[in-house]
């Protein structure tokens, strides 16, 4: 497969991106098996699945509306049997509660809101297989890294010992106007 960008032949049909411009390669392989055309996929509005955001929200609503059902149950039964439903009962009726609002709470702050995706996979793009014995073409990837050596370190230059300006001008012209006095001892 070449890429649209830049015409650059790319090695396999799995890399996402061109080696050689960074163009996404993701939606070319579709559109290669689909003849060139974009493939478009509706789901029927009665197929749509719930996103797992949704689901734990409806899960821990359940639990905590099971909460009316399962407290009388688990008290009727634990009088015919053991006789004292004191500890019991309440144990479901909060556990129950405190467990559907933790899932609610659970769901709303970690899972995603996008529900998963029903659609089959697009059936890939194959090239048609390169001979054993033939060699893949040149220059298909990156150039190859180049074998220059680095030069030779050197320290690095101080600046300050190439040029020292005289200290001020009036001392620099001191200086010559001692070099015109005649001396006399």
């Amino acid at each position: 497969m070449y890429c649209p960008q830049c015409g650059q032949l790319q090695v396999s049909d799995i890399t996402r991106f061109c080696s050689r411009c960074g163009f996404p390669l993701d939606g070319v392989t579709t559109v290669l098996a689909a003849g060139g055309a974009l493939p478009t996929r509706h789901l029927p509005p009665a197929n749509r699945r719930l996103s797992p955001r949704s689901k734990g929200v409806r899960q821990g609503a359940l639990l905590m509306l099971s909460t009316i059902l399962f407290v009388p149950l688990i008290a009727v039964i634990t009088v015919t049997m053991l006789g004292s439903p004191e500890i019991f009962v309440p144990l479901a009726a909060i556990s129950l509660f405190v467990g559907g609002l933790l899932r609610i709470i659970y769901a709303l702050l970690m899972e995603d809101t996008v529900p998963p995706s029903e659609l089959e996979p697009l059936p890939g793009y194959t090239p048609p297989p390169l001979s054993q014995f033939e060699r893949s073409p040149q220059g298909t990837a990156l150039p190859p890294a180049t074998a220059n050596p680095a030069p030779g370190w050197r320290p690095r230059t101080n600046t300050a010992e190439i040029y020292q300006p005289p200290p001020s001008i009036t001392e620099g012209t001191t200086r010559l106007l001692k070099k015109d006095e005649p001396e006399t001892h």
